[in-house]
């Protein structure tokens, strides 16, 4: 039998990274095996061994990997949105979406991997990857006015808590209540209409 080419072998590490960064933030890295993870793309267990040292160092690379894709998510935004302001606004509408809660395995990392890394004491690599995940996310969603972190941990704990209540009334609430709360005008108190996206506007 031939021996695999190079390139075939790049090929097959670059899906073994990518189902590895969808199953992650879909079961968490304990709720998939080494071998699961390659029988998913069609591959042994020898041939994961071949690609990377440990299946630690296969998560950081699929933490990377995930933080890679949100970055394109929110460079899109940017691109179809025209401005940074409403791409903001357009981000906050997909990320408390039923569609976002019932899609982690494709959805924002900062969440996806939120639970391992809390878990981890030791995490290490990764936790130093997930931790530069956060800090860009929230870069992204800071203006002049605002730091992003604060939005970040509301954002995620949102879209944790209504994936944990999926199927009930509460989930819905809590993705519609928070909405209603970060796209409120700037001094707007609780319980104050929704007027759109004006929490991602410059005040002056």
């Amino acid at each position: 039998m031939s021996r695999v080419s190079q390139a075939q072998a790049l090929e097959n590490r670059r899906r073994a990274v990518a189902a590895a960064s969808q199953l992650f933030r879909e079961r968490g890295v304990n709720g998939i095996s080494v071998a699961d993870l390659m029988k998913s793309i069609g591959l042994t267990t020898g041939g994961f061994y071949k690609q990377f040292p440990s299946k630690e160092a296969l998560i950081a690379e699929a933490a990377q990997a995930a933080f890679g894709d949100l970055d394109a998510l929110l460079e899109s935004f940017d691109t179809a949105q025209g401005d940074h302001d409403t791409a903001r606004g357009a981000l906050i509408d997909f990320y408390l979406s039923a569609e976002h809660r019932d899609q982690p395995g494709t959805g924002c990392p900062t969440a996806g991997f939120a639970g391992d890394m809390a878990r981890e004491p030791t995490a290490g690599e990764v936790r130093e990857t997930y931790a530069a995940g956060v800090q860009e996310f929230a870069a992204w969603l800071s203006t002049d006015a605002e730091d992003g972190l604060p939005m970040v941990a509301t954002l995620v704990g949102a879209i944790l808590l209504a994936r944990a209540t999926t199927g009930t009334e509460l989930s819905e609430k809590i993705l519609e209540s928070t909405h209603k709360a970060l796209t409120a005008p700037p001094g707007a108190g609780p319980g104050a209409p929704d007027a759109g996206h004006a929490s991602g506007a410059n005040t002056t």
